[in-house]
């Protein structure tokens, strides 16, 4: 019993040293809020190693799903947040990433949202005013975009799932802000597509997914199409909505999106 008990000790401290080293890394992101008016969202930012505020840099903006909604200024880093931790993509793409929280009584896109037969169903709206978290963050935008140290040539957004929405809700509303976006099964309202057609995207989802249905992303697909425009689609054919892991796990996915820079 003893080698037993030892081994389970040893890969119990290997588990607990694993864990808090990958809490201790999350700590990276510095905390912060943005509050002005009635505008109030947290967030999280990690910036650059060695960051120079007199250097100018790129900066990505991720919008989490429903599921990290809340005022803890934590969970929103749960999807997405170690992929910017890692020493290749910190030597790369020296850039600034911010995870805004989007409170759990709103919700970063327009969109009405019915339950129908237990499921579902999501119905954007066309324009209409932002939501309170979009009004929020779309303040929040402008206020970082105001700082000397970032590079107005490469702004950039991505989300999934409710924040795949979220992505071209802030696409739409700021459409010659972004130099390019990805949206994990995602979706909006085929009328909205107009408004951000030259902006690079590249869209993610599963086509088993019974969460947010891959109809809503072909919605976007196809439009673009009809006005001339080509984004980049990838679909994976066994996956239902956790496609945020198979896009995460793409090699060309971050090289792409920072390679892309408004003219």
């Amino acid at each position: 019993m003893k080698p037993l008990n030892f081994v389970a000790s040893l890969l119990f401290l290997l588990f607990v040293l694993q864990t808090g080293t990958k809490a201790q890394d999350l700590k990276k992101y510095d905390k912060g809020s943005y509050i002005k008016g009635k505008d109030s969202i947290d967030y999280r930012i990690l910036f650059p190693e060695n960051f120079d505020p007199k250097k100018s840099y790129p900066i990505l903006f991720f919008l989490h799903g429903r599921g990290e909604s809340g005022r803890d200024n934590e969970k929103q880093l749960t999807h997405g947040a170690k992929q910017f931790l890692t020493p290749q993509f910190r030597k790369d793409h020296p850039a600034i990433i911010v995870f805004p929280q989007c409170p759990a009584d709103s919700y970063w896109a327009n969109v009405d949202i019915q339950t129908v037969n237990g499921k579902r169903e999501f119905h954007f709206r066309k324009g209409g005013k932002p939501t309170k978290a979009m009004h929020a963050l779309l303040g929040m935008v402008d206020n970082m975009l105001d700082k000397p140290y970032i590079d107005q040539k490469s702004v950039y957004v991505a989300g999934l799932s409710m924040g795949g929405m979220g992505t071209y809700e802030l696409l739409r509303r700021k459409p010659k802000t972004f130099a390019g976006a990805f949206a994990i099964c995602g979706g909006d309202h085929v009328a909205n597509v107009q408004r951000y057609k030259k902006v690079p995207l590249w869209i993610f989802h599963g086509e088993k997914d019974d969460v947010v249905p891959v109809s809503h992303s072909m919605t976007v697909v196809n439009q673009l199409k009809v006005l001339g425009y080509e984004p980049k689609l990838t679909l994976y054919p066994e996956a239902n909505h956790n496609s945020w892991d198979s896009a995460f796990a793409e090699p060309q996915l971050l090289p792409w999106l920072f390679s892309n820079y408004k003219k």
